[in-house]
């Protein structure tokens, strides 16, 4: 069944569920008791559509005889069944791949390749289709190449010649797709080829994991769950097949539900549930004993209220599967009012470097992400950060922009980048090489608001009524911009200066983050006041989700035209219709009306504006 195809009665109706079996799991399905077992016991909390079958990791290849009888097993009851393969010599070896040099791992990975697409339709590969490998072979065969260049011309061979090919010739109509993991920002550096891989394979899938951004060695936002699956669906319209989410490093119940939800919010097609084992295990080991000084979530206790007994304890059979299936019922209830979701558009080169994975941070300040990966020259507003420098027109295409009456919001490190690049034509700003810790920031003449901590900020020159400073950072009897302008022709260029540590934006006070909201999100229908960490999902038949990623409850407004008369709770059945109209940072009439509202801790709000 395509995933676009309607869903039968019994399973959730707006996306599919899989879940994937690692090799070692595989292994032990050769015992038909032990499958029947495990599957019933995740079939009664879960609604799967499909299980992939992984025939390799670790060098491990499953019995053929273990995957037909499993394959045979699971379609029996109406499962769809498709292979997966992890190309890993030792995951554990801090995920050592094949080498792509060896000949002997080339063989193999042939052989694996064409043993699970003789059984499977769809074969995924798991997320180690690159290569750390830096042995002799590798460094011979290298050469003068760098190793970014080196690995994506080796990887774009071995997808052709390791992968596609064999797996074409042992079943001309199998459907292979990459699972690509959330470090994209890296990727080009360990040859996975964004822009090469896409239209080599048949689909690609999006790992949606952010997992705990504090504990944890990557320190993905929340909000990269969802800004990832779009950017991937930009990358390959209609053929990015899902998103992925694992348990681990999340370290509570929550935060395993907010990566689902985060995952459907972005309309992902499928979510695929990594993995047999790991849904297995005892919810208790997510439990809040106490709650650790959060305030109670609404969200939280959405998932885990079906699963307690009488006296409020856990169920002792309630393992994490059961709260996947939870948290699934409640997107389903609601997704289907949800139209195509809209943001700031956004550019990232293939390849590109740069304040990585700024995007997600912005989208924590409660900015709607659009990341594609051509300039977005359709726009009106665009979004620019350091990444965009690999691109060799870019200041041309700057230029453009604001010749054609639009607007374009660059970040102090792209403008460093672009100073002798040609940015200077369009207006003299400079990144000095000193920094200014702050702890005041200035809207117009007299609006100053404290900062949550102090701030360490680029000091940018600029010539006076040459441009001007719309938001100023304060210390003492100095200052310089944060977000800044300049007229060029018919459009603007600003200049957002992001912090040393991207985490201090979430300490800019909420009056400065709505002034940058409003450049940034000018275009959109709606827009979010309030403080950082607040996430607002747009979409363009005028619903909305307001996710709060806080321990406490989080007073937000939204913004919108004043021919929006009324908002409605499509969860509550509440209605929002006290909108009170707005001035400018001047004291003029807006033409805009804000909605107060309040979400609880780790919560969301799924609301539809109705309007004259």
């Amino acid at each position: 069944m395509s995933p676009l195809s309607p869903r039968p009665a019994g399973h959730y109706q707006h996306f599919d569920v899989a879940v994937y079996a690692r090799v070692y799991e595989v292994r032990q399905m050769s015992d038909i008791h032990w499958l029947s077992e495990r599957f019933d016991a995740l079939s009664r909390q879960v609604k799967i559509n499909k299980v992939y079958l992984e025939t390799h990791r670790d060098w491990i290849v499953a019995e053929e005889s273990t995957l037909i009888q499993a394959k045979r097993f699971l379609e029996e009851r109406g499962v769809r069944v498709s292979g997966g393969i992890t190309i890993t010599v030792n995951e554990m070896n801090r995920f050592q791949t094949y080498c792509y040099t060896n000949p002997e791992h080339r063989q193999k990975l042939k052989e694996v390749v064409s043993l699970t697409a003789r059984l499977f339709d769809e074969v995924i590969l798991d997320d180690f289709f690159f290569t750390n490998c830096k042995c002799p072979s590798c460094i011979q065969a290298k050469g003068e190449k760098s190793w970014t260049d080196f690995r994506l011309g080796l990887m774009s061979e071995a997808a052709e010649s390791l992968v596609l090919a064999p797996a074409r010739a042992a079943n001309p109509n199998v459907r292979v797709i990459i699972k690509y993991p959330n470090w994209y920002e890296h990727f080009q550096g360990l040859g996975f080829d964004l822009e090469a891989g896409p239209k080599q394979f048949d689909a690609i899938y999006t790992g949606t994991e952010t997992r705990d951004a504090v504990v944890g060695t990557q320190h993905f936002q929340p909000y990269h769950g969802y800004s990832i699956l779009r950017y991937f669906e930009a990358i390959k319209p209609g053929g990015n097949a899902g998103g992925w989410v694992d348990t681990g490093g999340a370290r509570t119940l929550d935060r395993y539900a907010e990566q689902l939800w985060l995952t459907l919010f972005a309309k992902a097609r499928e979510v695929t549930l990594f993995d047999l084992r790991q849904m297995q295990r005892p919810l208790r080991d997510f439990e809040r004993a106490p709650w650790q000084g959060r305030g109670a979530s609404l969200d939280y206790d959405r998932v885990v209220a079906p699963l307690r007994q009488a006296d409020g304890s856990l169920q002792a059979n309630a393992t994490i599967a059961a709260a996947a299936g939870a948290a699934f019922e409640l997107a389903d209830s609601f997704l289907g009012e949800l139209g195509e979701p809209l943001g700031v558009a956004c550019y990232r080169p293939y390849h590109a470097t740069g304040e990585d994975f700024l995007h997600s941070y912005l989208g924590m300040l409660g900015i709607p992400i659009a990341l594609g990966a051509e300039f977005p020259s359709q726009a009106h507003t665009i979004l620019l950060t350091e990444s965009a420098q690999a691109d060799a027109q870019i200041v041309a295409e700057i230029q453009a922009h604001l010749m054609a009456g639009k607007n374009i919001v660059i970040t102090s490190a792209l403008l460093n980048a672009l100073q002798d690049r040609g940015i200077r034509d369009i207006a003299e700003l400079e990144v000095l090489p000193r920094r200014m810790t702050v702890n005041q920031f200035l809207i117009g003449w007299n609006r100053v608001y404290p900062a949550a901590r102090p701030v360490t900020v680029s000091q940018i020159h600029y010539l006076t009524n040459d441009s001007w400073e719309e938001i100023s950072c304060l210390s003492g009897v100095t200052g310089t911009p944060l977000l800044h302008s300049a007229r060029y022709a018919g459009g603007v260029l600003y200049v957002l200066n992001v912090p040393d540590d991207f985490a201090d934006l979430y300490s800019l006070p909420a009056g400065v983050l709505n002034r940058i909201r409003e450049t940034l999100a000018h275009d959109l229908w709606a827009r979010l006041e309030g403080p950082a960490q607040v996430a607002l999902f747009l979409y363009d038949n005028r619903t909305l989700i307001v996710e709060s990623f806080l321990d406490e409850d989080a007073a937000v407004r939204l913004v919108v035209d004043n021919n929006t008369t009324r908002f409605a709770d499509l969860l509550s059945g509440e209605e929002l219709v006290d909108g009170l109209e707005i001035t400018d940072w001047f004291g003029r009439p807006s033409g805009k009306k804000a909605f107060p509202l309040v979400i609880r801790p780790h919560a969301f709000r799924v609301l539809r504006g109705y309007f004259d």
